[in-house]
């Protein structure tokens, strides 16, 4: 039997066993609010597998170790370093207080603190990046596919998004994290068999390292360029911050049973998203001594399966490999069905029942999903579609989300002139200065804009206080992601 028909059929049952997932979950989902957070029931072994497989996508698995072929650690600051960042700050910052306000999406909140105009600036902000971030998961789809078969980039990408939109649209959450948790062990399994061989292969470590640049593993600038060190600090924020005011990690806070399954579940996803994350740019760095000049850096990681692993071995990769692009596609798509359901249908038709909310949700899976896939048939570059997925939420967003939950003062004034101020230096920059990272002077304009508007104008726009789904006032006391990592008995 050939590789490729070995191949071909490890990739049929695995898509055959989360399509049989999504559909048992589907048991689980009658309202709107088992399809968006799983009826808030999360357990924390669940919750936390959830969010690293949320984050462990097809552009660090493909994206990463590509970046690392070519730049080394500088080249990954973004991610996984930003997205081991990300988890962190929304458990010890955010996870408590979001999970207080039982809302379902981001939008809820802006909407709650500064109105439905912030409300839409946030939900186009989400929108826009969830899309560009399922076009990257697809690209990584078609890449693997053209890598290790027959078939072309294009037929790839469309197969596996038309099995990500069934099952994410019968099971919402529920099938969601059943399959995540899935799919992040054949991610582990994977990466671990494929570093141990590659490791035996090459002759060790030791056989590698003294082949490497010396700047390899390093994690600061080497030119102290002004324009460098602006880069670098846009490298951390474009998902390390930005990535705090995530659908998609906002679901899994409010999927989560309490606010201690939602603080812990970020710990252990941060943790757990680092050190598996740090892999592929492991083997992304390992194959810079071993294949140097590839045509395509993204293709490394299929291509060191190929060339190190068994056939039977290739075909469980190749698992591995789907398991980290449906396990991101599906909860950036998820985000975006959220969104359209709970703060976009209501424009077009007021009090919309339960029903007709949980049915566009559904509906809105393979309409964003096809978004996606002229996305990705169009750029067809993993690292960079995910990082610039990022960039309206780093330059008009980031700022007012934040201080929206840690400012009092912060008000509806200061946080739309912050949203126009920020957006408007972005274009700006674009013109004048390309060479600069634009999102990022964005940020600068929008944080100093919200600090001198806000308390100019409190007189008369006083600020809202936080209120949970049912319009109770939010202890805003004990917030932070203190609480013990087990319950006391």
């Amino acid at each position: 039997m050939s590789t490729e028909t070995i191949i071909f059929a490890g990739v049929a049952v695995y898509m055959l066993a989360m399509l049989v997932v999504g559909f048992y979950a589907s048991k689980k989902t009658h309202t709107i609010t088992e399809f968006v957070v799983a009826g808030r029931g999360l357990p924390v072994w669940l919750c936390s597998m959830t969010v690293i497989a949320t984050w462990f996508g097809g552009s660090t698995m493909m994206g990463g170790a590509g970046a690392a072929y070519d730049e080394g650690m500088l080249g990954v600051i973004e991610d996984p370093w930003g997205g081991a960042l990300a988890l962190i700050l929304v458990g010890f910052f955010f996870a408590r207080i979001f999970r207080r306000l039982r809302v379902m999406t981001v939008a809820d909140f802006m909407e709650q603190r500064y109105g439905r105009v912030a409300a839409m600036a946030i939900t186009a902000s989400s929108l826009f990046s969830n899309i560009a971030w399922v076009g990257a998961v697809l690209v990584a789809f078609g890449l693997i596919f053209e890598s290790l078969t027959s078939i072309p980039l294009e037929v790839g990408i469309i197969s596996g998004a038309i099995v990500i939109f069934v099952y994410t649209a019968v099971g919402g959450m529920w099938a969601v994290a059943l399959t995540d948790f899935i799919q992040m062990l054949i991610i582990i399994l994977g990466l671990i068999m494929l570093l141990v061989v590659i490791l035996v292969d090459v002759g060790g470590w030791g056989a590698v390292s003294p082949h490497l640049d010396e700047y390899t593993f390093r994690l600061f600038p080497v030119d102290n360029t002004p324009e460098q060190w602006l880069n670098y600090l846009r490298a951390w924020t474009i998902i390390g911050v930005v990535d705090v005011s995530a659908q998609t990690l906002f679901q899994r806070v409010s999927a989560a049973k309490n606010e201690r399954v939602a603080q812990n579940s970020f710990y252990l996803g941060g943790i757990g998203y680092l050190i598996f994350g740090l892999i592929p740019v492991f083997i992304g760095i390992i194959a810079s001594v071993t294949m140097p000049g590839l045509a395509s850096s993204e293709s490394v990681i299929p291509t060191m399966a190929i060339e190190h692993l068994h056939p039977v071995a290739v075909a469980i990769f190749v698992g591995a490999l789907l398991a980290a692009i449906m396990s991101s596609g599906d909860s950036a798509l998820l985000a975006c069905a959220s969104l359209l359901a709970k703060n976009v249908l209501p424009l077009v038709k007021h009090d919309p029942s339960p029903k007709l909310s949980l049915l566009v949700a559904r509906l809105a899976i393979p309409a964003c999903g096809i978004i996606a896939i002229f996305v990705a048939l169009k750029i067809k570059v993993v690292f960079n579609l995910m990082v610039d997925a990022n960039i309206l939420g780093l330059a008009a967003i980031i700022v007012p989300f934040v201080l929206g939950v840690w400012w009092k003062k912060a008000n509806r004034t200061g946080a739309l002139a912050a949203m126009g101020v920020g957006l408007s230096a972005w274009i700006m920059t674009l013109f004048v200065a390309p060479e600069l990272p634009a999102d990022f002077i964005g940020l600068a304009a929008s944080l100093v804009t919200m600090l001198v508007v806000t308390p100019l104008t409190q007189t008369f726009d006083p600020p809202r206080e936080l209120r949970d789904s049912d319009n109770n006032p939010v202890e805003m006391k004990n917030r932070l992601g203190v609480l013990p990592l087990f319950e006391r008995t």
